[in-house]
Order: structure tokens, then sequence, then C-alpha cells
């Protein structure tokens, strides 16, 4: 979009935020880069150069605004959209990759060479891979620097930086202010943190419903693993670095997150899945028009816009539950995967004063698993068995980075592995916004109480049209049933 001069211009002069984290606007007079939303006085036409990413407005010699904050804007849509190699490159960015593995290890991952990866995100994004995560790394720095206590060496680490040199330079290039300039900025007024927890505002594109979203996180939560306390979703994680604990509370403007974390270099990582968990960068403007389009499903679109797709910090972990949660209701999943946990699981202290005890186990801490320890049929136990297998040796890849249409194939060929099961890993730990299950029972007594087409084939031909954004019709029709995921829970 930052190609389109005039339409770029609109969406600034209007102060559109549904464009934030679409393209940047850099004002050549103050050498500074906004989000299309800033509240400051539009600078004139003239003035205006547009960027695909801060990396590039960076690069490009800009400094961040200080009032609009563009690095706190929700990504960019296209990235969870799309499932090419610049798509599949960026979602790895945003998970740290290129911090803990550096370029080459991107690379390895995306089974291309490093020239043609630097090549193809400067064609789209104007900047490569070292400084795209460059700009994470500012961001992060500046969250640590602001949210929490810790002495600016240990935030300068925890940010991915080599050096403090590295960490005070480019700090004082992005943001135009020291690090404890930044922090002192920040601390007027702010109330004072639990030690060790970070406190932070995640952004999204209104509106957002966050009853099916939370609610189906709380009705599925696996005990020890996931809690609903005080309001907000509560869990464990597993981050590369360690593990910790987030809080993930709905706010009208944004989700209220707190995390603890046992190393602080997760943070970009946890912030990242956190994104992903409640589908945060998606574009519900573009979903609702298209599915509102459907005479059929436009009262469901009208009565709750902004639905997302409940997706999942640790894929591996739900494609485990998926399987266990087969042709099953809810409370027998969930008591399914409290004894995998109970059994395999990482014992864990709750950070947040809850009731969290156990890291969901790793398919390597499943490998072991005896199948008759599985109060399940022998066909299922078996599915479970393939596809910790399959994880456990990296046959089957299901992390941010993966190719989808790879990985759904390598599901089907796993016995017992259905299209339903197929369809919901697609859709939640994939993150296809395509996904679509016709076979669903829900899906299929929804379409037929709307004059849908209920057979699983005429329903497919039907929803063509609701293409590329399957996934969220899916949340629509489940949202026309009186079940627990469609309701907040209570407090």
């Amino acid at each position: 979009m930052y190609t389109d001069f005039d339409r770029c211009v609109r969406a600034v002069r209007s102060r559109d935020a549904r464009f934030d984290g679409w393209f940047f606007t850099a004002v050549l007079t103050t050498r500074i880069y906004c989000r299309p939303s800033c509240p400051a006085v539009p600078p004139k036409d003239r003035n205006m150069s547009f960027y695909p990413s801060a990396a590039a407005a960076q690069q490009a010699g800009f400094r961040a605004c200080k009032r609009c904050r563009p690095d706190a804007s929700p990504g960019s849509p296209q990235w969870n959209e799309r499932a090419d190699l610049v798509a599949r490159a960026m979602r790895l960015i945003g998970d740290g990759t290129v911090d803990r593995e550096g370029v080459p290890g991107l690379a390895a991952r995306l089974g291309y060479s490093t020239r043609q990866i630097e090549r193809q995100l400067r064609a789209e994004l104007g900047a490569g891979p070292l400084a795209l995560a460059r700009a994470q790394r500012a961001q992060t720095a500046r969250l640590l620097v602001e949210t929490s206590d810790l002495p600016m060496a240990d935030a300068a680490f925890a940010a991915g930086f080599s050096s403090i040199r590295a960490f005070n330079e480019t700090v004082r290039e992005v943001f135009a202010l020291t690090p404890t300039e930044l922090r002192a900025r920040a601390a007027h007024g702010r109330p004072p943190a639990a030690p060790g927890v970070l406190t932070l505002r995640l952004p999204f594109r209104a509106p957002l419903c966050p009853d099916n979203l939370f609610g189906h996180l709380a009705a599925t939560a696996v005990p020890g693993v996931e809690e609903w306390r005080d309001g907000a979703y509560r869990r464990t994680l597993r981050l590369p670095y360690g593990h910790g604990a987030v809080a993930l509370a709905p706010r009208p403007d944004h989700i209220a997150c707190r995390l603890a974390l046992t190393d602080q270099r997760d943070l970009a990582g946890a912030i990242s899945r956190c994104r992903s968990l409640l589908d945060l960068d998606a574009d519900p403007e573009a979903v609702d028009e298209l599915l509102g389009a459907d005479e059929r499903l436009a009262p469901l679109v009208a009565k709750a816009p902004g639905r997302r797709v409940p997706r999942t910090v640790d894929p591996a972990e739900f494609a485990v539950r998926a399987v266990l949660g087969q042709q099953v209701s809810t409370a027998a999943a969930r008591t399914l995967a409290a004894r995998l946990v109970t059994a395999h699981g990482q014992p864990v202290r709750d950070p947040l004063g809850g009731t969290l005890t156990h890291l969901f186990p790793s398919a390597g801490e499943l490998s072991g698993l005896d199948p008759a320890a599985l109060a399940m049929p022998a066909g299922r136990r078996a599915t479970v068995v393939g596809l910790v297998r399959a994880l456990a040796t990296g046959g089957l890849d299901l992390g941010v980075g993966s190719d989808r249409a790879e990985a759904r194939a390598r599901l089907a060929e796993l016995p017992g592995m259905g299209p339903w099961t197929t369809g919901i890993i697609a859709m939640r730990a994939l993150g296809d916004p395509d996904a679509f299950v016709p076979t669903d029972l829900g899906v299929r007594r929804a379409a037929a109480s709307r004059g849908l087409p209920s057979t699983p084939g005429a329903l497919t031909r039907h929803a063509a049209a609701w293409r590329p954004w399957r996934s969220y019709a899916v949340q629509y029709l489940w949202s026309a049933d009186d079940h627990a995921v469609n309701h907040m829970p209570a407090h």
C-alpha cells in the first residue's frame, strides 16, 4: 500500500487507525516517522514520504515520533494472512529467530539462501532481516526500559543487543532519547510494578469482540497450564531461553498484558506469541466487509463484529490437544490433557499468584509416552503417538515459519488424522485465516439454522465466496450456538 501515495495521504489526513502497521509516514522536514493515526497536525503532502516498515524508515534516517509511538502499532495483518516466503520470514523474525540464530538460522528454517531472503525482504519491505530485527530490538528495549526496573545493562542484553554501546546508540537514534531519559519520561505517574513482572498494553485494530476469544480459551483451559482468574486469561509459556507466565485481559482499546519471565531475552518472542494467540494483528474491517456481504452471515456479523480466531502460543501443544479432543466433549478433552500435564509436564511456580503449576509437555517429553496410559480408543492412541513422534523427530513442522501447505499434507499422512482435526490445527496452530471445517457439527448445525447448505460438500462450495476468511466465518457460525466458548467468562 505504501506505494499508493494518494491513498496513504488520505489515511494520514483522516488519522485512520485501520492503517496503523500497514505503512509508516516519514516527515521530511522534521525527520521523524509516524503511524497514520498520529494525532499531530499532518504535514503538507510534499513533505510526506511513506515506508513499508519501521526498519526502512529508520534506515532512511528517520526517528520514531514521541507522540504516536509508531513502534507500538499493531503488526501488519499481511504476515498472518499470507503464506509466502516474506510472510514466513516476518513471522520468524517477530518470534526472535534472527536474534537467537542469526540470518543463517533464519535461512535454514525457511529452506532458502541468505541472499534470496535478503533480496525478497528488501524488495518488499525496504530493509533486510538484520535491519528488521534491529527495529524489533529497539521496540523491545523501549518496553523493558519503560515498564521494568531492570538495570540498563540487563535491559540491553535482554532486548537482544550484543553490547551496551549498540543498545545506547540504537535507542538514541530511533527515539531521540537516551535510555535513561526514556525511563524518566515513562516513570512519571506510572504505578510501581511487581518485582519481575512486566505490564504492557497490546494494541489491536478495532473492532474486537472478546466474547468468543476469551470464552474459548477459558472453556478449554487445561488445569495447571491455563486458568481464568480476576477477569484475565492466564497461562504458562514455554519459551526458547526459559519459561514464563502471562495474564491477558480485554480492555476497550487494548489488551492488558502482565508477563513474568525467567529470562528477559524471551520478551519479544513472548509478546509475539501472545499477539498470535489473540489474533491481534487481524484486519477485522476487511474480514467483516466480505463476510457481511453474505445475507445469511450478515446478521451474525452485525450482532458482534470483530470476531477473532482464538489461536495458540504453542502449535505443537495445540496439535496434541486437538487429537485428544477428537469425538469427545470439551470437559473430557480437558481431563485427558490435564492427565498428560500431571504425568509429563515440567512443574513450575506461578509468579503471578494463581494456580498455574506446569508447562504443557513438549513433544520430546511425550516421546516416551506409554499408549496404554491414555484412556481412549486404540485408534486415537495411535494417532497421538504418531503425531508426537513426527513432532519430536522434526518430520512435522507446525512453527510460525512453517510452510502451511506442506504442514497440512504431513498432518493428513498421519494415521487417524481426518479432515476435521487437520482443519482445526490449520486454523488455530498454523494460523491459516482460510481454514474451513465443513464436517464440524457446530458449523453444520449453524449453517442449517441460517438457511445455508448443511452437507459438507455443498457448504464448501458456498463458502468459496468467503475466501480468504473462512476461519473467521467458522467463528461467526459457531456464535449461533449457545455454548460456553461463545461467552466471556464470569469474573
